[in-house]
């Protein structure tokens, strides 16, 4: 029988798997993150599973971590986001395309305009992951000596995701009228100029690009401190969010659709979902067995290099066998930091256990037969733990492939999840209205 809500499904793709030990498991393509080759299969294997995107994060340092333990690692490099999207958008028809964009170190117009384009190009499937980069060393790329403090970025972040709405907004969706009798282009009373002063942002605009294919591009917010939540409320059409087990994604889904409720925004505007790593076998005891095996190709090195990210703290100089000691508030992103804490604490790990499992994956996982899986998700949904997932792969291509072939035929026979698109933008995906150009809308009605 058909569930009346189903599952929203994205794939994180960048790197092509988040545990550290990926790019060694037998039969990993080691170098699937740089391999437009490799790239565009995973694409497409994703498309012919009708997931809703192909999500792309994005780095803008190499040198975020020590050398010995970044020498270990796979992320050092990778395609830029709307370099490698246009790419494939080419070879793909349906699946959004959602890259990670900076509002610390980018300026708004080159957003607005780069997302207009890629949403042109691929017939509307462009989606904005909005963050505010919290690395010092890509300060250092950018010309600062240290990044802005937590919650002033996110006041910079507020203004400048409204400057983006605005530029896209510039142009009424029927203003290029291309009259070659007349010899009007298009209609100047249909161009909208911006001209935003703010705290931290002026810009003038208008954009020189036409109004995007969905209207506005689909924005994602990946914050889960308090000030993230509240962009996320505030401006968001989907939420990536880091929750470990389903109390904890209750609480932050009734915690930001809660959010909604008081903006007076429609709950089902914005969908959440949290990141998912799935290993799939053919018994919960090969799943487990996979598990534990890709936990071994973790070095020491990039195990505690990862956590001392994490914790925003240098915790190397430590008793690696003894428990982590109290870890002064940092800079660094809130919410993963007392992810951390909050694993250390409650499995009572050492420093070096928990080196192991930052530096492999220390988020929710879903391991089992594909009939387990089914099971959690369907829980999540059900219950109001989450709208769908942000799906992690251990390793590729035969964590991806496990998914598309094992997975997803279990979630659309139970009804949980599209056996085909219904539409052909990503916001048609998600269920998403396209919204109106205020600027012209309110002259119509005058």
């Amino acid at each position: 029988m058909p569930q009346s809500r189903q599952l929203h499904l994205g794939a994180f793709m960048r790197p092509v798997s988040l545990h550290t030990g990926a790019w060694r498991y037998p039969g990993a393509w080691p170098d699937a993150n740089f391999n437009f080759a490799h790239l565009k299969y995973f694409v497409q294997r994703l498309e012919s599973a009708c997931f809703d995107a192909f999500f792309m994060a994005d780095h803008l340092a190499v040198l975020n971590m020590p050398i010995n333990a970044l020498k270990r690692s796979q992320t050092p490099t990778s395609f830029e986001p709307f370099t490698l999207l246009s790419a494939l958008s080419v070879v793909t028809e349906r699946i959004g395309l959602v890259a990670t964009a900076s509002t610390t170190f980018d300026e708004p117009y080159h957003i607005a305009r780069r997302f207009a384009s890629l949403d042109h190009l691929s017939g509307g499937r462009a989606g904005w992951n909005l963050v505010t980069t919290s690395n010092p060393d890509a300060a250092l790329n950018f010309g600062r000596d240290d990044h802005m403090e937590h919650d002033e970025r996110y006041r910079r972040a507020r203004e400048f995701y409204d400057v983006v709405r605005g530029l896209w907004d510039s142009w009424d969706d029927d203003a290029f009228v291309r009259d070659t009798q007349s010899g009007l282009f298009f209609d100047p009373d249909k161009l909208h100029v911006l001209d935003h002063k703010g705290p931290y942002l002026s810009v003038r605009g208008p954009l020189n690009i036409a109004r995007p294919i969905q209207g506005r591009p689909v924005v994602v917010q990946a914050g889960s401190s308090e000030a993230g939540k509240q962009i996320a409320a505030e401006t968001a059409d989907a939420v990536f969010t880091a929750q470990s087990t389903l109390a904890a994604g209750k609480r932050f889904y009734a915690d930001v659709k809660g959010r909604l409720d008081r903006l007076g925004r429609p709950r089902d505007h914005l969908k959440i979902l949290p990141g998912a790593f799935i290993v799939v076998g053919d018994s919960r005891e090969q799943a487990q067995e996979k598990r534990a095996f890709l936990d071994t190709f973790v070095h020491d090195d990039s195990g505690i290099a990862s956590l001392s990210i994490a914790l925003g703290h240098d915790v190397s100089g430590f008793d690696l066998d003894g428990p982590l000691p109290e870890i002064p508030e940092t800079n660094a992103s809130q919410s993963a930091r007392q992810r951390v804490l909050e694993l250390a604490r409650d499995k009572g790990l050492t420093i070096r256990q928990l080196a192991q499992r930052v530096g492999g994956y220390s988020g929710l996982e879903m391991v089992g037969t594909p009939a387990d899986i089914a099971d959690q998700m369907e829980q999540w949904l059900v219950e109001e733990g989450s709208d769908g997932f942000n799906v992690m792969f251990p390793y590729l291509p035969a964590g991806l492939d496990d998914v598309v072939d094992k997975v997803v035929p279990e979630l659309q026979r139970r009804g949980l999840f599209r056996r085909a698109y219904t539409g052909t933008t990503l916001r048609d995906h998600l269920g998403l209205p396209r919204p109106d150009n205020p600027f012209f809308s309110k002259a119509v009605r005058a």
